[in-house]
């Protein structure tokens, strides 16, 4: 993947001083970024826009990561000509909600909070919808 790349990414997290932080990371290396404030909001949003990847927090009020990410994967196998968004977990709580629990629940990978860009890179690197 050419980091250059503009990539559309849909930022699913409710609290707002991590959207501000991780909108002025991620925009640093000119990706386009949209924030959603809980699930169910994300989820409408990915209805109405293609985004090339969501960072989806695991906790939010109104409808939770995992909740959001099952009816994300429902949308794309109703509509197949959506093809395929890749959604990364995003979460304080590691102890709780592992790669495992992430994968099975229609994550394609998770990043630990605090925000850390040279991580979320290298997911990038290994997501093949983003380097294709």
């Amino acid at each position: 993947m050419n980091f250059d790349d503009k990539l559309s990414i849909l930022l699913v997290e409710d609290n707002e001083l991590n959207q501000r932080l991780m909108k002025i990371s991620l925009q640093r290396y000119n990706y386009d970024v949209a924030i959603a404030e809980n699930g169910l909001e994300g989820v409408q949003m990915f209805k109405s826009h293609k985004f090339d990847l969501i960072l989806m927090d695991i906790m939010m009020p109104v409808m939770d990561g995992f909740e959001a990410t099952a009816e994300i994967r429902n949308i794309e196998s109703i509509e197949l000509s959506r093809g395929y968004t890749p959604i990364v977990a995003f979460t304080a709580n590691m102890i709780n909600n592992s790669r495992e629990k992430c994968i099975e629940g229609g994550m394609d990978d998770i990043l630990e909070k605090p925000f850390d860009v040279f991580k979320f890179r290298e997911i990038l690197n290994t997501l093949p919808q983003i380097n294709s």
